[in-house]
């Protein structure tokens, strides 16, 4: 709209883990078989069947909500021309040496089978002892207990005690460390423990990381399931024992626990222990326990080789981006987060254990050679990695054999190469030409260093240059009580169930029918029917885009209600309304409608057209400043508060007011300027608010646009490319001191209306009587240089305060003397209002019903002022009493008020 050449490229990644274990689990709920049983080419071809089958879901939603993608290059990452592009990344990255084989701790999920990445891992905050549920136990899993057990030391009668909140994990104990400064075990520095259950002693070292202060001074260290341990251990040398296998069970060489699960083994140790006499007792302990998401199993650090990026230099890049000024965030406060995470940056582990994703390009050579170590080679084809192998070992292509590596890509990997990989990348393609760098990156603030760090990281070592130079960073979509959204919550909300509505039956077969347990199914249902009790209605595409668009994208949380997307849904309706209306003030389709600068407009012309700039200035600033909520309030405040309630209201007696009789013709051809100056601005605030409010709603947009376009000059073809509404187009229109004095009608026609509702005037209109001692207030509000009635109508305000504040007559009162039978109300220091009610008011029925209020407000006062007196009271309570108290006491003045003034309408 804006004429710029724009591509938004649409695109899904292949959710590795995700969508491995959605497909396990059907496979084992409809077939009964595992993957393993069913053999890696055939579990691919029914991931590929599940692709096909529901992959499409997002690209549905996206269409649905009307997003202006170009769906005709629409990616996938499991596609040959990304994966070219992921093949082609890691040989190029590991030719250079950033790319390395490596035995380093990773997260493990016993269940998956897998090293998982950080974004994976939930990190739960255990207070107390607490019991969960793991995968593959029956009973649940106590954690949050610190577990002490002492160790022997050899050839004494001395003993060190160790504590620890994974007792299991004593078993692979290489070591104890002290403070080298703690005089409480100088003297057992350089001996050895002897280690209870494994054929071994433990020696005790001297590290200065060991806080003195903390438990009792000396920690077991266990470089093989502890990362801080495997520091010590890499520092110190230390043998490392891994004591547990990828399921989860002890390994076979720990004697009498070999075999068990690594929970039942942690009960079975400490039993031992107790026996022995070495078990000191256990205790309360806070700790984090990390989560899979995607199984909730617990992560255990384990030894295993895979494949790491050497993130040190190009991270550093990264930083020195931002820093210059070449890559900026908004918000900006992400940059103090940027330098600190890529400060402190480890290699990024990117191999895992699935079968779903980019199959590792590198090749172990299974030849003997005469290298000491396993040797791998990387190619873009097993030919290529042959070659390269013959090349390093100096023997025949023939005589190589290869064997490439089961693992996959992390997704990450593959996502960080998409803003070039998705424009043809390596090759140069007039895409790549045309787009990159990207003009921007929109994403969620929660994958900032997963996902944007390494787009920039792999972009400017690929690339030569950062792959965008913006980043807009959005909060998380959570449900209407701030929860991130779980299906087991059963709070989730699929777009399309409110864009067409859903009943509550309908909800629960959805969650019937997924991959949760039947434990899970009942939870999410019960949720279901607290969040969604009369299930979710249908609001439509638009209103939920303009929802959406109506919370401040920045935030760091966006909570989503489905009664403010329905609200919108009305919304969507009064402007609907709002064209009929200009429709049939407008007439026959086949009249161009003149611009409103060639016509001879009123005040409340000149008003809407003041409004309309505050608008389209408004949208403005509010794109460029990324704030779109600022825009949706604009638009909801000018389409509701200013256009309908105010505006159409105003013009309706011009456009419907009757030719009197007298009427001279310099009144009558007045009046038909006036229609038509009225016609003219209706028409251009409807182009000018439908144009405004299209990348919100563009199916109502585009449709009232298609029926205005024969009113128009020159409309274009679709909204969608018609041009966006620009501020120096609409300056001429901004008057400030119109908007003032308008303000003052309506704060005037308010007070007026609620003198209305207080005496229940539903169809009646009474004589309203203004007193203004501003001159300037006065003198807005009635012209005397006008000529004659339809000059005043134009120059003065009464007629618009007259039909917003419902009265048969405005007049204004310039004298001392003030009409009888009114009630008088102040509206501020300059004026008030008197409203004839003499006449129109039962006096003594309202007397009555006055009486009956009063009534019932006194006893609401003593009742609340008795409760404030009780003891038991928490200070909360006894503070929400003390507001209720001044509220109705507020109230009851107000009614105090309203009987006074009914004796000066008696």
């Amino acid at each position: 709209m804006q004429g710029n050449q724009t591509l938004w490229l649409p695109g899904c990644d292949h959710a590795g883990i995700a969508t491995q274990v959605v497909v396990e689990k059907k496979l084992s709920r409809e077939q009964r078989v595992s993957r393993h049983e069913l053999g890696r080419d055939a579990f691919i071809e029914e991931v590929w069947k599940w692709k096909h089958s529901k992959g499409n879901r997002i690209y549905e939603q996206l269409k649905r909500l009307g997003s202006s993608l170009d769906w005709q290059r629409a990616y996938f990452t499991m596609d040959q021309k990304l994966s070219t592009a992921v093949t082609e990344a890691f040989v190029r990255l590991h030719d250079e040496g950033l790319i390395y084989r490596k035995t380093r701790l990773v997260n493990w999920s016993c269940a998956l089978k897998s090293a998982i990445s950080d974004i994976e891992v939930d990190n739960r905050i255990v207070e107390e002892p607490t019991t969960l549920a793991v995968p593959g136990y029956d009973k649940k899993v106590e954690f949050g207990v610190l577990d002490s057990f002492a160790y022997t030391i050899k050839d004494t009668d001395e003993e060190v005690v160790v504590a620890t909140t994974r007792l299991e994990t004593m078993l692979g104990d290489t070591a104890i460390a002290v403070n080298p400064d703690d005089d409480r075990y100088r003297h057992l520095q350089g001996k050895h423990a002897i280690h209870p259950f494994c054929d071994r002693l433990v020696p005790i070292i001297c590290d200065s990381h060991v806080d003195k202060a903390f438990g009792t001074g000396a920690v077991k260290i266990t470089p093989a399931h502890d990362y801080n341990d495997y520091e010590i251990g890499e520092r110190r040398r230390l043998q490392t024992d891994t004591v547990l296998n990828e399921d989860g069970h002890i390994a076979q060489h720990c004697g009498m626990f070999a075999g068990m699960r690594r929970f039942d083994a942690r009960s079975a140790v400490r039993e031992q222990l107790k026996k022995q006499g070495l078990y000191r007792g256990s205790k309360k302990h806070s700790m984090v326990l990390p989560i899979c998401s995607r199984s909730g199993d617990i992560i255990e650090p384990l030894l295993k080789p895979q494949w790491y990026i050497n993130c040190q230099e190009m991270a550093a890049h990264a930083v020195d981006a931002v820093r210059s000024g070449e890559l900026h965030f908004v918000p900006s406060y992400y940059e103090k987060t940027w330098f600190e995470w890529l400060g402190k940056i480890r290699d990024w582990c990117i191999s895992r254990q699935l079968w779903w994703g980019h199959r590792v390009p590198a090749y172990r050579v299974l030849t003997p050679t005469s290298h000491r170590e396993e040797l791998w080679v990387s190619g873009r084809s097993e030919e290529e990695a042959r070659r390269r192998a013959a090349r390093k070992t100096g023997m025949p292509v023939e005589h190589i054999t290869l064997e490439q590596d089961e693992d996959v890509l992390d997704t990450w990997f593959s996502s960080a190469l998409l803003p070039f990989s998705s424009l043809g990348w390596p090759d140069q393609t007039k895409d790549l030409q045309s787009f990159y760098p990207l003009s921007l990156m929109e994403t969620g603030h929660d994958i900032l260093f997963f996902w944007v760090a390494r787009m920039v990281m792999l972009g400017t070592k690929l690339t030569g240059q950062l792959p965008f130079n913006e980043v807009l960073m959005h909060g998380l979509v959570c449900d209407a009580q701030g929860r991130k959204m779980s299906k087991s919550l059963g709070n989730i909300i699929d777009p399309l169930d409110v864009v067409n509505g859903i009943s509550l039956q309908d909800l629960h077969r959805q969650v019937e029918q997924s991959n949760l347990s039947k434990q899970e199914v009942e939870l999410a249902k019960k949720g279901q029917k607290q969040n969604f009790p009369a299930g979710i209605p249908e609001c439509g595409s638009d209103a939920l885009r303009f929802a959406l668009c109506s919370h401040n994208i920045k935030s760091d949380f966006i909570n989503v209600d489905v009664s403010q997307i329905h609200s919108y849904r009305l919304f969507c309706n009064k402007i609907w309304q709002a064209f009929r209306f200009m429709q049939m003030a407008v007439g026959p389709d086949d009249i161009i409608i003149p611009h409103p600068s060639v016509c001879s407009l009123s005040n409340v012309d000149w008003w809407i057209l003041s409004r309309l700039h505050l608008l389209v200035k408004t949208c403005n600033e509010a794109f460029k400043a990324y704030e779109i909520h600022r825009a949706t309030r604009a638009l909801h405040q000018f389409w509701y508060g200013d256009f309908c309630d105010v505006y159409l209201e105003c013009v309706k007696p011009v456009l419907y007011k009757e030719s009197a009789a007298e009427a001279s013709s310099d009144e009558e051809a007045e009046h038909r300027e006036a229609i038509r100056a009225v016609r003219s601005v209706l028409c251009h605030c409807i182009d000018t608010g439908l144009r405004a409010i299209a990348p919100f709603m563009p199916y109502l947009a585009e449709e009232l646009y298609q029926r205005l376009a024969p009113s128009i000059q020159d409309p274009a073809a679709s909204v969608c490319v018609a041009p966006y509404p620009r501020v120096e187009e609409y300056e001429s229109f901004s008057n400030s001191r119109l908007e003032e004095e308008m303000q003052f009608v309506l704060e005037v026609a308010k007070h007026a209306r609620a003198v209305r509702t207080e005496y229940n005037l539903t169809k009646t209109r009474a004589d309203l009587y203004v007193e203004v001692s501003d001159s300037s207030l006065l003198g807005a509000l009635h012209s005397t240089s006008a000529r004659t009635s339809e000059q005043q109508a134009a120059t003065s305000w009464l007629l618009p305060l007259q039909t917003l504040s419902f009265s048969r007559s405005v007049t204004l009162l310039t004298e001392a003397t003030r009409p009888s039978g009114c009630v008088q109300t102040i509206v501020n220091n300059n004026c008030q209002i008197f409203t004839a009610l003499k006449g129109l008011v039962d006096v003594d029925k309202e007397r009555e019903r006055y009486d009956k209020k009063i009534s019932k407000l006194c006893a609401e006062i003593n009742k609340t002022t008795k409760r404030l007196v009780e003891k038991r009271l928490s200070e909360d309570q006894r503070l929400k009493l003390s507001d209720k108290k001044s509220t109705l006491e507020t109230k009851l003045g107000h009614v105090h008020r309203a009987v006074a003034n009914l004796e000066s309408i008696s």
